[in-house]
C-alpha cells in the first residue's frame, strides 16, 4: 500500500453481502477545520446493508461506495484551525451521516467536532460499537422523548445496538423500563436495567403493558405492524418515537387515538458522544459486542446482522 492509497470496502452495485470487496482506494486528506482518523475497528449497523442492498438513504449515494459510519481510531493528521483534537488522540465517532463516510476503511477523515475523545476504559473494537447506535438511543430517549424519571418507557428490539443503549439511558434517567426481546436476552437485559421485559415470539407487548408514557420503536411497522400497535399502549398525550419512520397511515391513526408520533433519524454529534464516553467510563452504560470481523469478511459481518438475532453489535477490525 502506497502513502497515498489505502484498502477500503468497496461496493460498485446494490446487492446482497457479495458486493462488498477489498480494494485499493485514494487515502483521504483532512480539508480545513477535519481530522485525518487512521481507522482501528468500524461499527456495523443495519442501515449499513440496508443501503448496501440499494433501500432506505442509498438514493443519497453514488456508486462506487464505501459503507460505513461508525469509526474508533486515532488522529493521524489535523487540519488548518482544528484546536479540540491533536495528532495521535484516540476518538471515535459517526461522521457524516447520512452522506457517506466511508468508514469500512483505513483512514476517514471528517470535521474534528464530528469526533469524541475514545471512552478511555473502552479498547477500539467496543468504542466503534457505540456511536450510531448509542447517539440514535441518547436522541431518541434525551433529546425527542425528554425522558423523566418515574415515566414508563416500553423499548422494542431492546437487544440490538440501539435498543440496549436506549435501555441503559432510560434507566440512568430513573424511567422504569420495559423491554421486548426473545426469552433468553431477558436476566442480561434487566442487568442493563430493564424492570420488565416481555418476550416477543410468545406475547404481544399491547397484551402485557398499558399506561404507556414513551415508546421507542426500533422494530417499525414492516414487521408485525409494531409501530401502529405501539399506539395502543400509550397513554393519552403519550409519545412514540417511530425509528423506522411515520408513514402517513400511523399519523392518522395516532391522531385518532390522542397521541403523538414523531420519526427520527439520527446525527452526528461529538458533544453528545463526549457524554456517552463519561457514562461508559464512569461505569453507568455498558457496551456489548457480540463478534468481530476482519476488513475482508465484512460481507459475511452483513450476512450475520442481516440474520436479526444479533445481541449487541458486530465489529469490524481493520488496524492492530
Amino acid at each position: 500500500m502506497g502513502e497515498h492509497t489505502m484498502r477500503a470496502v468497496t461496493i460498485r452495485e446494490f446487492g446482497g453481502p457479495e458486493v462488498l470487496t477489498v480494494e485499493q482506494a485514494a487515502r483521504p486528506e483532512p480539508l480545513p477545520t477535519e481530522v485525518l482518523v487512521r481507522v482501528h475497528a468500524a461499527g456495523i449497523n443495519p442501515v449499513d446493508w440496508k443501503t448496501r442492498g440499494g433501500q432506505g438513504i442509498a438514493g443519497l449515494h453514488t456508486l462506487p461506495l464505501t459503507l460505513g459510519w461508525d469509526v474508533s481510531g486515532v488522529v493521524e493528521q489535523v487540519g488548518f484551525g482544528v484546536t479540540t483534537l491533536k495528532t495521535g488522540d484516540e476518538v471515535y465517532g459517526m461522521p457524516w451521516f447520512p452522506r457517506s463516510a466511508g468508514g469500512y476503511a483505513e483512514y476517514v477523515s471528517a470535521p474534528a467536532r464530528q469526533w469524541a475523545r475514545k471512552p478511555a476504559t473502552l479498547d477500539h473494537v467496543h468504542a466503534a460499537a457505540v456511536p450510531l447506535a448509542a447517539l440514535t438511543a441518547w436522541q431518541t430517549v434525551v433529546d425527542t422523548a425528554h425522558v423523566q424519571a418515574g415515566q414508563r418507557v416500553l423499548i422494542t428490539a431492546a437487544a440490538g445496538g440501539v435498543g440496549h443503549f436506549a435501555v441503559q439511558f432510560a434507566r440512568h434517567l430513573g424511567a422504569h423500563v420495559i423491554a421486548t426481546a426473545s426469552a433468553a436476552r431477558h436476566p442480561w437485559l434487566k442487568e442493563l436495567g430493564a424492570a420488565e421485559t416481555i418476550d416477543y415470539t410468545t406475547t404481544r407487548f399491547e397484551d402485557d403493558v398499558k399506561d404507556i408514557d414513551v415508546v421507542i420503536d426500533l422494530v417499525g411497522d414492516a414487521h408485525d405492524q409494531s409501530s401502529t400497535r405501539s399506539l395502543k399502549v400509550l397513554r393519552p398525550g403519550g409519545l412514540l418515537v417511530a425509528v423506522p419512520g411515520v408513514a402517513p397511515e400511523l399519523a392518522r391513526a395516532a391522531e385518532a387515538d390522542g397521541v403523538r408520533v414523531t420519526p427520527y433519524l439520527v446525527e452526528p454529534d461529538g458533544a453528545a458522544l463526549a457524554v456517552i464516553a463519561d457514562l461508559i467510563d464512569e461505569g453507568e452504560v455498558a457496551v456489548e459486542v457480540e463478534e468481530t470481523f476482519p476488513l475482508e469478511q465484512a460481507g459475511t459481518a452483513h450476512a450475520h446482522g442481516e440474520a436479526g438475532r444479533t445481541r449487541g453489535k458486530l465489529v469490524l477490525t481493520v488496524a492492530n
